[in-house]
Order: structure tokens, then sequence, then C-alpha cells
């Protein structure tokens, strides 16, 4: 069995702010060297898919240099590999993507040559990590035209925002209440999709021209009666950057704080891959102090460090303090400068004893911003 992923990473996620005004979602950094997307397309490597599309559309260019030509994944290569699909102005006409089903659709040359018999859809800047193998014997035990993936939420969730799902005793879906207040239901759709690829096409061709932009909201639910449309139950760790700034942090501490969820999205499953940089060993001087934390390759560390992460080439001067902080790569902070419950962006400066303090929400400041 052959199938083809397709990784949707064009969304402009507007609830993370500054952090995505220079880069899309899918390409935010996460636990000092991976990049969101990695996870989902690691994931993908990692069940045997061979042939990949990334559709981008929203500030493609952080996350284009990042994955190149698809080496680190193993996905450059004669047969499959990686395809960047983007928008584009053509003759006749400018064609941005107006949502999933319409950027699918206006890549169907991918699906039309390909000898897949299967499609995998996934989202770009979603942090998990799942073996799909039990996901296709699943979906072809049921008899499934379509699965969903989805999730019994707990409540460090807000289960508004997200499409919740009903099922039968067979799993199937009956019902579904796309981000409602008070959905009958806890299960959320993850928004991964698993499906026969002429059906999509199928689909796709009688719904999009007609207007019908969105693969989940116009070209499934509508024709859930119709089709045999099975939940897959996935009880793994999963998180959604896209949720907003407090998500994205949150994703970063669960992976320092967390050993279960730690040992699940990166020793279990296969490995995370991510682009290579060649930075030497993070140095440690003798006045360091560094606590529960990640510290990535190419840091620099004479001030003291308690939970945070701290992303490649990170300086920290003597004297100066991190606490429950995320610090991107580049960035720099002056001797006697204290930095509490923030988040800076890559190549940031903070001088010689400023303080950077988040009381009632986190501090964010912007790439390249000089405090």
């Amino acid at each position: 069995m052959k199938v083809l992923g397709l990784i949707l990473a064009g969304g402009k996620s507007e609830n993370l702010g500054k952090l995505v005004y220079k880069r899309a979602s899918a390409a935010l950094p996460i636990a000092g060297k991976y990049r969101a997307i990695d996870f989902t397309l690691s994931n993908m490597v990692n069940s045997g898919i061979i042939k990949v599309g990334v559709l981008t559309q929203y500030n493609p260019r952080s996350l284009m240099d990042h994955l190149g030509s698809g080496k680190e994944w193993d996905l450059d290569r004669k047969k499959g590999g990686l395809f960047i699909l983007q928008p584009y102005i053509g003759f006749s006409g400018e064609y941005w993507y107006k949502g999933t089903a319409d950027a699918i659709f206006q890549n169907m040359t991918i699906l039309r040559r390909g000898e897949e018999d299967y499609v995998l859809i996934g989202s770009g800047d979603h942090i998990y990590k799942m073996n799909y193998s039990d996901l296709y014997m699943y979906h072809f035990s049921k008899g499934a035209d379509i699965t969903l993936v989805t999730k019994e939420l707990d409540d460090t969730y807000d289960i508004s925002q997200y499409g919740s799902v009903v099922v039968d005793e067979n799993m199937k879906i009956t019902q579904f209440y796309e981000k409602v207040e008070n959905p009958p239901t806890r299960r959320a759709f993850l928004g991964i999709y698993f499906i026969n690829k002429h059906l999509l096409m199928e689909l796709l061709y009688s719904t999009v021209p007609n207007g019908g932009n969105d693969l989940l909201l116009d070209v499934i639910l509508p024709r859930l009666d119709e089709l045999n449309v099975y939940a897959y139950d996935f009880k793994g760790y999963w998180r959604n950057i896209k949720k907003g700034i407090d998500e994205y942090f949150k994703i970063n501490m669960d992976i320092i704080n967390d050993r279960n969820v730690r040992e699940e999205l990166f020793y279990q499953n296969g490995k995370v891959y991510t682009k290579l940089k060649d930075f030497p060993p993070a140095k440690f001087t003798s006045n360091s102090e560094v606590i529960n934390s990640i510290v990535a390759d190419g840091s620099i560390i004479s001030g003291s460090v308690k939970n945070s992460v701290l992303f490649r080439g990170t300086i920290v001067k003597a004297g100066a303090k991190i606490e429950n902080s995320i610090i991107m790569q580049g960035t720099v902070i002056e001797e006697g400068a204290v930095v509490k419950n923030a988040i800076l962006d890559k190549d940031c400066h903070v001088r010689e004893g400023q303080v950077i303090i988040g009381e009632d929400e986190l501090v964010v400041l912007e790439k390249r911003t000089i405090i």
C-alpha cells in the first residue's frame, strides 16, 4: 500500500501574535532545536510514507529554508520525495488558497500523477508522536471511507476551541460540533484525515468548483450520512500550537517538566528529524547554574537558568537570571539582566541590568528586539 502525505502548513494563526510576524506557525521552534513541522513530517516518514507535499501560503520563507530538499527526512529521492506546494500567480489569475479543500484541489496534479492509493492529511503545527500504521489497519478493519483521528481531551484543553465528535458504538461518527460552547462530548477531531485518494479527488471535484473551500466543513460534514466516516481514538500526547502563545509555552514546558511527554515525543515510534546545524556543544562556565532546562548546542551559559528552554547559540552572561522562559536562537542576555515568564524570539539582545518579567501574562519580544 502506498500513501501520499499532505501537510497543511499555510495558516496565519493570529493567536500567536508576534511569534508569527515573520514565520508560519509550522516553522515555530520547539524544544531547543526542532520546528513544529518536524513532528508531523517525522511521523509520516517513520510510518513508511516516502512522498510528502507541504502546502504553504502565509510567510513561508522560514519554513522553506528549514525543509530545504528534505534531506534530513530522507525525502531527497528519485521516487517520491518532498514537494513544496505554494499558491501562485498564473497567466489567467491569482491562485491564493481559499481553504484546505481549495489548497488540495489546486494541487490536484500531485494526486492525479501519483501511484498512491491513499492520502494521509495532517497539520504542520501539531505536536504529537504517532505511527500511522495502526491507523491504516483500523481504517480497513472498519471498512471506512474516511477515518478522522480524535482524542478525548481533558480539562487542560478549552473544548470550545475544537471540533467535537459524537460516535456510535462502532466509532462511526454521527454528529460533529465545530467549536461550540458546551458540546455533548469532549472527543475532539485532531485535524488528521486518512482517505482513499480517488474518493478524495471525487469529493473535491464535486465540491470546490461550487464554492466549498474547507475540507472538513464543506466536503466531509455535509456527507456524514452518505459516507462511512469513523473516528480513530488517539491516546497519546497531542497539542495544537495554533491555539495561542500560552499553548506554545505550555508545550515547551511540558517537554521539560513531564518525563512521560519527553519519552513519548523523542524516544517512541522513531526519531524526530530536523535540520542539522554545525554548532559546538553547549558550554557551561564555572559560574553557571542550570536547573530543569533544555540548553541547545552552541549556547554559552555563565548565569542562572531555571525551568527554561534555550535554543541554539544563546548566550547568558555572568549574573544574568532566566526563569520559566523560552529563549530562541542567537539571543544574548547580558550581565545582571533578569528574564522571567517570557518568550524571546530569535536574535534578541537584553542589555546589562535590564529586567523583563511577565506578571499576569507572558512577555513576548519580537525577533531582533533590543532592550
